[in-house]
């Protein structure tokens, strides 16, 4: 009878390991999956880069660029090239912050020799477009609503704010989600390290309504997950490609639910003013442009 138990013990070891390993070969599938998805994303906004800032013609001006001019261009290429390199090395989806990171300040730079070259007032250090970060840094603020959701003040480019004050639909970056194109904010949690780099250190400080990007790791804005009116439970968890786990909450409540996971602690609060960012490190000169460090969106309670 002691042999019988015995066998039994090793074939339920041995299933369990079995089960363990399937699982963790579907995991590693499925970041693997992630990454080229979302690497693929940020491929197209670096090569949009490189290209805008070909089309500025720098190198074939007659006239010679005065100093401020040539270091915002300097910085600008600087940028680019370290974009490139940075994704050369990517191998998490939640790498991508880093490239994005060097892209905003990349942008920024872009847009201060666009200024000078047109004798205009340099622009603010603002966050990205939201609709669209590829479109530089935001000029305005204005109020938007998510489908389904409640109206927030959100800062987005001139050609944005023109195109909905007309009535007209947003230039939104669209990124692949399954077998759909969707907003890149419905994109999901696997984008979550794409808007920190474009978006958090703004975040951090108040620039930028975290609850935005808050929703979008926790999976809310996903309309897979929402029902077909915009007012269903988008709870569940965020699944744990990019660790952001928990409870989304509840889609007509931004009050409700728990993002979650591991980006840390720390309550968003239940209007862009209010609660706690959670931590991370903002790094840098914002006076000067340079953005730098990390951000950790914490533990969203919507």
């Amino acid at each position: 009878m002691e042999w019988l138990m015995v066998a039994v013990a090793v074939a339920a070891v041995v299933a369990l390991l079995l089960v363990r390993a399937r699982d963790q070969r579907a995991l590693q599938q499925r970041r693997d999956a992630e990454l080229q998805k979302v690497k693929k994303v940020v491929e197209e906004d670096v090569t949009r880069f490189g290209e805008e800032l070909t089309e500025l013609h720098i190198d074939t001006l007659a006239t010679e660029l005065d100093v401020p001019m040539r270091q915002d261009y300097q910085r600008a290429l600087d940028s680019y090239e370290s974009a490139k390199a940075l994704l050369h090395d990517v191998d998490d989806p939640a790498e991508v912050s880093a490239v994005t990171r060097v892209l905003e300040d990349g942008r920024y730079a872009q847009a201060c020799v666009l200024a000078r070259q047109d004798d205009e007032p340099l622009p603010q250090r603002r966050p990205p477009c939201f609709f669209n970060p590829r479109h530089g840094p935001a000029q305005t603020d204005v109020l938007w609503a998510p489908p389904g959701g409640q109206q927030r003040e959100i800062p987005v480019c001139l050609a944005d704010a023109d195109r909905l004050t007309a009535g007209a639909e947003p230039d939104v970056r669209q990124v692949r989600n399954g077998n759909r194109m969707v907003p890149w904010y419905q994109g999901g949690p696997a984008y979550g390290a794409y808007a920190d780099g474009y978006y958090g250190a703004y975040a951090m400080n108040g620039l930028f309504p975290a609850f935005l990007i808050g929703s979008m790791m926790s999976g809310i804005w996903d309309p897979a997950i929402t029902s077909g009116d915009g007012t269903g439970d988008g709870g569940g968890d965020g699944g744990d490609i990019s660790g952001t786990g928990g409870d989304g909450g509840d889609w007509s409540d931004p009050g409700g639910g728990d993002a979650g996971g591991d980006f840390g602690g720390g309550d968003a609060g239940g209007d862009f003013g209010g609660g706690d960012a959670g931590g991370g490190d903002f790094g840098g000169d914002f006076g000067g442009g340079d953005v730098g460090g990390g951000f950790d969106f914490g533990g969203f309670d919507f």
